[in-house]
């Protein structure tokens, strides 16, 4: 198998697998969305509520919103043995917010929640709760835990995880006549005229979409759009709680131990027979 990173950065990143079948590719995608754990408030308590947005809508917003938080420092809330309903500080974390609008209409933002773990905070303090209008006020306890995307769309790691297959285009030059169709339907920009010659510029942007074979007038095609059978191009976005990197490897992870715990059903299987 090999590996190529092609760019990353703190929110993405972009590589390909080379002499994966396709279908455990597939698995790890899955994985990576709904399998790899991340910290989300769960539980919320409202002390006092005067602003026009419902407790329920407001608790919404509050589980919604990304946390940074490191998965290995906690349980998840079935693997603790607190067996609490609001968990311990194995499993869970608290968050406050406690703000009143004076004189003004005050927008309240995700970065005036209050954290008793200082690494366990929202991703940006920009994100807009509620307006309160002047002597509203609003008080609440939030309780984090963690949390897989299974379960809720608020435990996601990413909010893009996707791949496709590498492409292939091969350029039959006794029928090309550089007549330039393709070249200028091709979104992508990836075909380029060089001296009167059709060339190939990147690859790696084709869409797969195969408009340059449609356009050509020659028949069959001077141009044929295909694609790897065993390499995939991976696209991967966090939402901000887990570096890119991270949600990669811990759905290896993942992938890995269930894999093992395949194995040693069969083994146990064949076993009792």
């Amino acid at each position: 198998m090999e590996v190529k990173i092609l760019e990353i950065n703190d929110l993405s990143i972009r590589f390909i697998l080379r002499g994966m079948p396709i279908p455990i590719a597939n698995a790890l995608r899955r994985i990576m969305i709904a399998q790899v754990p991340t910290m989300a408030i769960e539980d919320v308590f409202m002390i006092e509520n005067s602003s026009s947005m419902d407790d329920e809508v407001l608790a919404h917003r509050l589980g919604l919103i990304p946390l940074k938080a490191d998965p290995d420092a906690y349980v998840l809330p079935e693997e603790c043995g607190c067996q609490s309903e609001l968990g311990c500080a194995k499993c869970s974390v608290l968050l406050t917010l406690d703000v009143e609008a004076s004189d003004s209409v005050r927008t309240v933002y995700s970065g005036e929640l209050k954290s008793s773990v200082p690494e366990v905070i929202p991703v940006s303090d920009k994100i807009p709760l509620v307006k309160l209008a002047p002597g509203q006020r609003l008080q609440l306890e939030a309780y984090a835990r963690l949390g897989r995307g299974e379960t809720h769309a608020k435990w996601q790691p990413t909010s893009a995880c996707t791949y496709k297959y590498l492409p292939v285009v091969s350029i039959d030059y006794k029928k090309c006549d550089a007549c330039k169709k393709c070249v200028d339907v091709c979104p992508k920009d990836v075909l380029k005229l060089d001296e009167g010659k059709l060339m190939i510029v990147d690859l790696e942007r084709c869409s797969l979409c195969k408009d340059c074979e449609k356009v050509c007038p020659q028949h069959p095609s001077a141009i044929k759009v295909g694609w790897t059978k065993d390499a995939v191009e991976f696209f991967v976005e966090s939402a901000g709680a887990l570096k890119p990197e991270r949600i990669v490897g811990d759905a290896i992870k993942i992938l890995r131990n269930k894999t093992d715990e395949l194995m040693a059903s069969f083994v146990n299987e064949k076993g009792r027979r």
